[in-house]
């Protein structure tokens, strides 16, 4: 009898702790959003003053962090070590074009295209602390203002996202049978100890709800951008109104894709992204100043190299960090662990090597040469015509510059609204690799229930609802929220520069496997 209260005490409390991750994530967004709703003022200010302090106490850290696990993910790919397959499979699950299309496209969304067109053009009006001796707005500004660029969105960023935490998760999911959730990163060095301890649950209810920000706010400023832009183009008014018809039809895309499945849905929009962005990447490469493209990518890539160092460290001005590399350090951060869970439930089969090779080194090259093209092309049609980009960068924010740039290339009529859809399928992907990564989480199934899926993804268009009726202060306040909860989810990519090395070393020496 004692030996069956036992079990029944066992089972008692796994039953408890599996229903505390969707209770404290759903109560947090529910309180975010009552918050936001009952005294947006007030809960914008202390969101800001929150994500000040985080990001002004841990920012440094956070650079550490970054650059120790680029490091590290090399040495292993390098190493011996780097030869393991990981899996009970000896060869890849999921062709190589489906896989690198997956993984790009959900982790670039909308950022890809907004950012790439935006960040470059700031840079270059207003040279960075590293580059403060450069005049602004200057032929000697395009190389530092590509090379700021490449720094938030190459290596280190890449690789926190895909390497050492999707190498510990491989192995503790394929060797013993762990599930993949965010509290697998510990298993290396804790065990099972937190498979069903309370701390597990608050470590994933934390990862998820960092994601879901960081997943949320795109998607609510994708409808506000959108809107924006079929205003110029079409003279249809941008109000919360027509913002929300264009989030409903977007959350209804994502969602029947989350419904239909990783292998249907998913791979399908990945692969229509890719080869979308590659027609277009050749359009822009033909149009725009090809010659320039070429000559800046070489000169600013060089420069990013030589100045990888002073890039990945500066703190010479924190008030500029706080906004820029320390903002996309916890943004990039606080999507860890979940992005590591979808990367390691598509790479069975890879080798720790091509896993790195691929995330940390091709795929951030790839990015760069996106934003050169991007970048680089609003940065030329500035030096040729002072105010053609800068003009509605100052007007209208940064969300004016690609329309700018593209509004100034021949067959505009063309590129402007390819651009637009592929902004939206990008944001599209997200939202739906996201939804899927955390059902898995909430659900513990590999192959979540299609319910499941459609639930999460359906709720975090209703958020991004909800805070587009609250007005541009909630989305704000969502997006500072993302680097409040990069806080404690760094802790745990933390504990990934031991635990990586760790798992990579323990799946060389195994010689035993469990299929999950």
């Amino acid at each position: 009898m004692a030996n069956g209260d036992a079990t029944s005490s066992s089972e008692v409390s796994s039953n408890v702790e599996a229903k505390l991750v969707p209770i404290l994530t759903i109560g947090f967004i529910s309180l975010f959003i009552f918050a936001a709703l009952f005294d947006m003022s007030s809960f914008t200010a202390f969101i800001q003053t929150s994500f000040e302090s985080a990001a002004n106490t841990f920012g440094q850290s956070w650079q550490w962090l970054m650059l120790v696990n680029f490091i590290f993910a090399l040495v292993l790919a390098f190493s011996p070590l780097g030869k393991k397959v990981m899996g009970a499979e000896s060869k890849p699950t999921i062709g190589t074009f489906r896989w690198l299309a997956m993984i790009m496209c959900t982790l670039l969304a909308g950022g890809g295209v907004f950012w790439s067109a935006a960040e470059p053009i700031y840079h270059f009006i207003t040279p960075p602390p590293a580059f403060s001796d450069v005049s602004g707005s200057t032929l000697q500004a395009v190389a530092p203002a590509l090379d700021q660029a490449f720094l938030h969105w190459g290596f280190l960023a890449w690789a926190v996202l895909g390497t050492l935490a999707t190498i510990v998760l491989m192995y503790a999911h394929h060797e013993h049978g762990v599930k993949l959730r965010p509290r697998a990163l510990l298993f290396p060095i804790f065990g099972n100890k937190l498979e069903n301890h309370w701390m597990g649950s608050v470590i994933d209810a934390c990862s998820i709800i960092a994601v879901a920000a960081g997943t949320i706010g795109p998607i609510g400023f994708l409808a506000s951008q959108l809107g924006y832009s079929l205003e110029l183009l079409t003279g249809l008014e941008n109000n919360v109104q027509s913002q929300l018809v264009i989030l409903a039809v977007v959350v209804a895309v994502y969602s029947i894709s989350a419904a239909s499945g990783m292998d249907k849905g998913l791979q399908w929009l990945s692969r229509i992204n890719v080869i979308g962005a590659f027609g277009l990447l050749l359009a822009m490469l033909f149009l725009g100043p090809t010659q320039f493209i070429l000559n800046e990518f070489g000169s600013a890539f060089g420069g990013y190299l030589q100045h990888f160092g002073e890039l990945s460290l500066t703190t010479d001005k924190p008030s500029w960090n706080v906004w820029w590399t320390w903002f996309f350090w916890g943004w990039f951060i606080g999507f860890a662990p979940m992005m590591a869970i979808f990367i390691a439930r598509i790479s069975e089969g890879r080798s720790i090597r091509g896993l790195v090779l691929a995330v940390a080194i091709g795929a951030p090259i790839a990015t760069n040469f996106w934003f050169t093209v991007l970048g680089g092309s609003g940065i030329y049609l500035e030096l040729q015509n002072p105010g053609v980009i800068s003009g509605p960068l100052n007007d209208a924010g940064l969300p004016a510059v690609l329309l700018a740039t593209l509004s100034n290339l021949p067959f505009s009529s063309i590129l402007l609204p390819a651009f637009l859809v592929l902004t939206t399928t990008f944001v599209v992907t997200t939202g739906d690799s996201m939804a899927y990564s955390i059902a898995m989480v909430v659900s513990g199934d590999n192959e979540p229930d299609s319910k499941h899926r459609l639930f999460w993804a359906i709720t975090m268009g209703v958020v991004a609802a909800v805070l587009l009726l609250a007005g541009d202060g909630g989305l704000n306040a969502l997006q500072s929220f993302i680097v409040i909860t990069a806080v404690p989810v760094s802790i745990l990519i933390g504990f990934t520069l031991i635990s990586g090395p760790i798992a990579a070393l323990k799946m060389t020496c195994a010689k035993k496997y469990v299929t999950v």
